[in-house]
This record gives structure tokens, C-alpha cells and sequence, in this order.
């Protein structure tokens, strides 16, 4: 057999090989490298791959380990976890409820406010969607909520924090596209490619973001409307509303100064994402010490908690770098390359594929796992067809934002059935988000009609 054709089809076969790997339950990083190696030494006796392709793996971990941008990543997820011990959501929560209590489907208008808020200041999903699954779902039964509605409006507006900067999500791609677009239009002739950066995907990942929140807002305003008793409203006392206006500046002031400050400094060109990240960590530390909150066990708490989730997700990003060598010089990049430039009606096309790869991967696997998958596979081929990387980067994060919904694996839905009472049924949790993954889609769709909505933004400010 022809040695490029052999390499191909040992590429595909890994990839599939991966996929069957991770659905058995092993732990994803190790079957990303195992399964790698694994093919890797099928490849050698084939004579189709040499061992010695390993020697770039050292130099690839010591980048990941020396990568300033990276940097950025344990210190937006420090400051997400610092405001999350500080109980600014509960505070946003309360008040919220009682600013919107009066109307029907108030409380789900709050929990979508709150949502967009905390994921601009924070990012963490799991600390969103446990804090306000604590707090609001209980008030949502209490006030004859459906079920259904009350544990999909938790769910999504918890995960907004994938898509609305600063999203560790963009911060991954962002490192990831650059390095890509790089390479590609080098091989195509310009040596000087304009560089692609954490800002640019976060500038162009902010209109996006608000338009999920007004889809969220619309839908919850319009169930609302046609059946109240679904979403009643639950009336705020006198005592309430005398201190309303006191309790809104209280609760929305620090989390929005600090937004102001992380991402109004990106934007403005003032700092680099890593920057602002520290300003963040810094600033959410100050929130708390002013709400009496800092305290050594605190302190500690959040240090575990950061190193945990950042160890997780670097632990992938080794694993996907032995992948990815393994997949790429057994030629399956030329695979993927071959397939999706083929496809019949062009660009566009080949994005919609790769958007429906990733839909469906979304139901087995993590964001995560699948960016540091797919993206190293997909991105050459899609840049080089001349898709702009930072609409491809968000319409990828907002695509994504929906493996935190579907089952069997959405864990938005694991981290809210973890708190949720015993009498709700899981059936109503996973019923809940289906009209949320519909919405999601709508929005990728707009995108795709409407490019200039990720894309207008990031060159308004490069002028």
C-alpha cells in the first residue's frame, strides 16, 4: 500500500481510536498521548512515522510552560474563584430578584442579568451555575416556576462565561490561532502576517455575548408573556424596595469597576490579557477583604481550587501536543486538508462541517478537549481557505458553549443536579436546556449571516 495513503488512514483510525477511548471512561489526557503513542509505534513498523518526530515535544512543553499568554489562565481563574468565595453572585442574586421580583418571569430575567455579570467578572461555569443553583432555583419552585424553564435558565446563563470575556476558552484559542495563522500565511507568501491576539478575540466575542444574553432575555420575556402562570410574578416587600436603589449600587458597582477594569484595560490597549488578569486577581482580593470576606483559609481554598482546574486543563493541552505531532506528520493533516477543501459549496461549507464536529463532540467530550482536538486539525485548512480567525475563534466559542448543555456529559447539568433538591427529576434538568441549545444555534446562524458582528469591533479598535 501506498506508505502517504496508509499514513492517512492510521491518522483517521486514531482519531476514531481516541473518540472509542474516552467514551469507555479513561481519563482524556492520558488517552490522547496513550493512543498517540500507541499509533505512533503502529506507524513506525509501517514505516510511516520515525520516533525521532518526538524530539519537538520537549521544546512544544517548555513553549506551553514559558507562554506569557497562557499565563493568564490561573489568574482569571483565581480571580473567578476569589469573587465566587467573596458571595458577590449571592448578593447580585438577591438583588436582582428583588429588582425584577414584580414582574412575570422575573426571576429568570435576574438569573440571566446575573449570569452575563458574573461571567464578565468571573468565567468560572461550575462556581456560576453551583452558586446560582443554590440560591435561585430553590426561589423559582418556591414561586410555582416550571421546573423545566427554572433549571434551563441556571444552566445556560451559567455558561455564558465560555463565550463573554474573559473567557479561558478565547485565551487557549487565541494562543492557538495565532501561532496557526502564522504558519499559514507565511506559506502562503507574507512573511509579515498581521498577528492575532487574546484582545482581538476578546473585543470580538463581546457583541456576540450580548446577543446570546438578548436571545436568553427575548425568549424568557416572550414565555412569560404567553403563559404567566409558568413564570409567575413574586411580589417585593415595602422594607424591599425602600432600600432597593441603595442594594443595586451595593451589589452592581464593584463587580462592574472591575470589569471595567480587566477588559476595559485589553481594549484599550493599555495591558495584555495577562496583565489585566493579575489587575483582576488583585481586584477580586480587594472585593473580598472589603466585604470582610479574605482570610488565610480563603486564600488557601482559592489557591487549591486555581492550581486544580489549571493542572487539569495543561495536563490535556501536554496530552493534545503528542496527538497532534502523531496526527500531523502521518499525514493526517493532509487528510483533513483533502476533505473539507473538497467539500461542495466552498468555505463556508467546510466551517458549517467543522461546526457540526464539534456540535456532536460536544455531547461526549469537554470544551477543552475538543478545541485542543479539533483545533490543531481544522484551523490550518479553514485559515488557509481564508477564514478570518477571529470570527472562526468566537463562532467556535459560542459553538462550544453548547457541550456545556447537552447530555450525557453537559456539566452545567451535573454541577446544577448536584444541588439541585431530590424531588426534581433529571428528566426536567435535560428538558430544560433544549429550547437554550436551539437558541445557541439561532446564534450561530446570525453569525454565519452576519460575520461583521464578531469582526467589527476588533478593527474598530485597531483603527
Amino acid at each position: 500500500m501506498d506508505p502517504i495513503l496508509l499514513g492517512e488512514i492510521l491518522a483517521g483510525l486514531m482519531f476514531f481510536g481516541i473518540i472509542g477511548f474516552l467514551l469507555l471512561g479513561f481519563p482524556v489526557a492520558f488517552s490522547l498521548a496513550g493512543v498517540s503513542l500507541g499509533f505512533g509505534a503502529i506507524g513506525m513498523f509501517f514505516g510511516v512515522f520515525d520516533v525521532s518526530n518526538f524530539g519537538s515535544l520537549p521544546n512544544r512543553y517548555i513553549g506551553f510552560m514559558t507562554n506569557e499568554v497562557l499565563v493568564a489562565v490561573p489568574l482569571f481563574i483565581f480571580m473567578g474563584v476569589m469573587l465566587e468565595r467573596s458571595q458577590i453572585a449571592e448578593q447580585l442574586l438577591l438583588t436582582m430578584g428583588k429588582l425584577f421580583g414584580n414582574l412575570s418571569g422575573g426571576l429568570a430575567i435576574s438569573v440571566i442579568i446575573v449570569g452575563a455579570l458574573l461571567a464578565a467578572s468571573t468565567g468560572v461555569v461550575g462556581a456560576t451555575v453551583v452558586t446560582m443553583g443554590l440560591i435561585s432555583l430553590p426561589a423559582m419552585l418556591r414561586a410555582g416556576y416550571d421546573p423545566k424553564m427554572a433549571t434551563g435558565v441556571i444552566c445556560a446563563s451559567g455558561t455564558l462565561g465560555q463565550i463573554i470575556p474573559p473567557s479561558t476558552v478565547l485565551i487557549f484559542m487565541g494562543d492557538m490561532l495565532s501561532g496557526i495563522n502564522a504558519q499559514v500565511q507565511m506559506e502562503k507568501g507574507n512573511f509579515a502576517p498581521t498577528p492575532v491576539s487574546v484582545g482581538d478575540l476578546f473585543a470580538g466575542a463581546i457583541l456576540p455575548g450580548l446577543m446570546l444574553v438578548g436571545l436568553y432575555l427575548s425568549y424568557t420575556i416572550f414565555r412569560a408573556y404567553m403563559n404567566p402562570t409558568s413564570m409567575p410574578a413574586t411580589p417585593v416587600s415595602a422594607a424591599d424596595r425602600a432600600t432597593l436603589g441603595r442594594d443595586v449600587m451595593t451589589a452592581m458597582v464593584p463587580p462592574l469597576l472591575l470589569i471595567l477594569a480587566v477588559l476595559g484595560s485589553i481594549l484599550g490597549g493599555i495591558a495584555t490579557a495577562t496583565e489585566a488578569a493579575s489587575v483582576g486577581a488583585v481586584g477580586a482580593m480587594v472585593l473580598a477583604a472589603l466585604r470582610w470576606r479574605l482570610s488565610f483559609k480563603v486564600l488557601h481554598q482559592t489557591v487549591i481550587a486555581t492550581a486544580t482546574i489549571t493542572s487539569m486543563v495543561f495536563v490535556i493541552l501536554l496530552g493534545a501536543a503528542v496527538f497532534s505531532v502523531v496526527f500531523r506528520l502521518m499525514g493526517g493533516d493532509n487528510l483533513v486538508h483533502e476533505f473539507l477543501a473538497n467539500l461542495p459549496g466552498g468555505t463556508m461549507t467546510a466551517v458549517a462541517v467543522v461546526m457540526l464536529i464539534m456540535f456532536v463532540l460536544g455531547f461526549i467530550l469537554d470544551t477543552f478537549e475538543i478545541i485542543f482536538i479539533v483545533i490543531p486539525i481544522t484551523a490550518p485548512v479553514l485559515l488557509a481557505l481564508d477564514v478570518d480567525p477571529v470570527w472562526l475563534g468566537v463562532i467556535v466559542g459560542v459553538n462550544l458553549q453548547t457541550s456545556f448543555l447537552t447530555p450525557p456529559f453537559g456539566f452545567a447539568l451535573f454541577y446544577l443536579r448536584g444541588v439541585a433538591p431530590a424531588s426534581l427529576p433529571t428528566s426536567a434538568i435535560y428538558k430544560g436546556i433544549i429550547p437554550f441549545v436551539f437558541l445557541q444555534m439561532i446564534a450561530i446562524a446570525i453569525l454565519f449571516a452576519f460575520p461583521g458582528i464578531v469582526t467589527w469591533l476588533p478593527r474598530l479598535i485597531a483603527g
